[in-house]
């Protein structure tokens, strides 16, 4: 009995706690921000971690909050959820790929690939950017059709078995490459994280709207292993509040957003 009081009163204070760090938000924000939390696969520790960076800087959270819910207004596809747990239909394809070839400021490892338009924009501005600064940035996969990514996998499993291909690739309807805004950049290998674009996009990428998807150690939240190569576009808005209030990490973001109402 004694061990189940406990139990109970940790919970209550963890439940005052948070209603504590949140209480500077405004109340429509609030309520929308407490039951996106408890309804999102993050654990204790790291909901309250960001509870309590959302509580230290609630007026500036509140401000992106409404930027970003305006980028998910005017475009929901572009912070749409697709992992493991959330798949796309086979028939989803964006309305508005454009191809990456031409005379643009990345070079492309092959021609044919294909962005949605707002994602290529933002490739644009930051490897204009890059350039500035002496680094050339390498597309080498961007768009893939639900056919073409079960093609991928099914490689995979072939080559590797299906309990590996799972940690290295996305089965058919589960990529984020099937978005339109994920960009493989470099050699698609681990050796990418210490070239110099892949430090150039480490420390830039976010400020052009792109955010790493599978971060090193986190494989048990994002169901993927490290990928440094692998970007994808969500918006300025959004790379920053997931970087000031998410503690960096994509997936729970985008659980986050998924989770506020429609």
């Amino acid at each position: 009995m004694f061990s189940l009081i406990l139990v109970v009163s940790a919970a209550s204070s963890c439940a005052a706690q948070k209603n504590m760090a949140l209480s500077a938000l405004p109340s429509d924000i609030r309520t929308q921000v407490e039951a996106a939390l408890s309804a999102a696969h993050i654990g204790d520790t790291d909901r309250s971690r960001i509870v309590e960076a959302i509580g230290n800087d609630a007026s500036a959270f509140a401000l992106l909050f409404h930027e970003v819910r305006d980028v998910m207004k005017k475009d929901p596809e572009l912070l749409r959820r697709v992992d493991k747990s959330v798949a796309l239909p086979a028939n989803f394809v964006p309305s508005d790929l454009v191809k990456l070839d031409g005379v643009f400021p990345y070079v492309v490892s092959k021609k044919g690939m294909q962005l949605r338009a707002p994602a290529r924009d933002a490739l644009v501005r930051m490897t204009e950017a890059a350039r500035k600064e002496g680094e050339t940035l390498v597309v080498s996969s961007t768009y893939r059709s639900y056919d073409y990514q079960k093609t991928v996998f099914e490689r995979n499993v072939k080559e590797m078995g299906k309990t590996e291909a799972e940690r290295v690739s996305a089965p058919p309807g589960m990529s984020q490459h099937q978005l339109g805004t994920a960009i493989d950049f470099g050699s698609i290998t681990d050796e990418f994280a210490d070239t110099a674009a892949g430090r150039w996009l480490s420390a830039n990428a976010g400020k052009f709207g792109f955010s790493l998807s599978f971060p090193k150690g986190m494989e048990a939240i994002t169901g993927y292993r490290w990928e440094s190569w692998h970007y994808r576009y969500i918006s300025p808005a959004a790379a920053e509040m997931q970087e000031r209030f998410f503690l960096g990490v994509q997936q729970y973001l985008i659980e986050f957003l998924a989770e506020l109402p429609h």
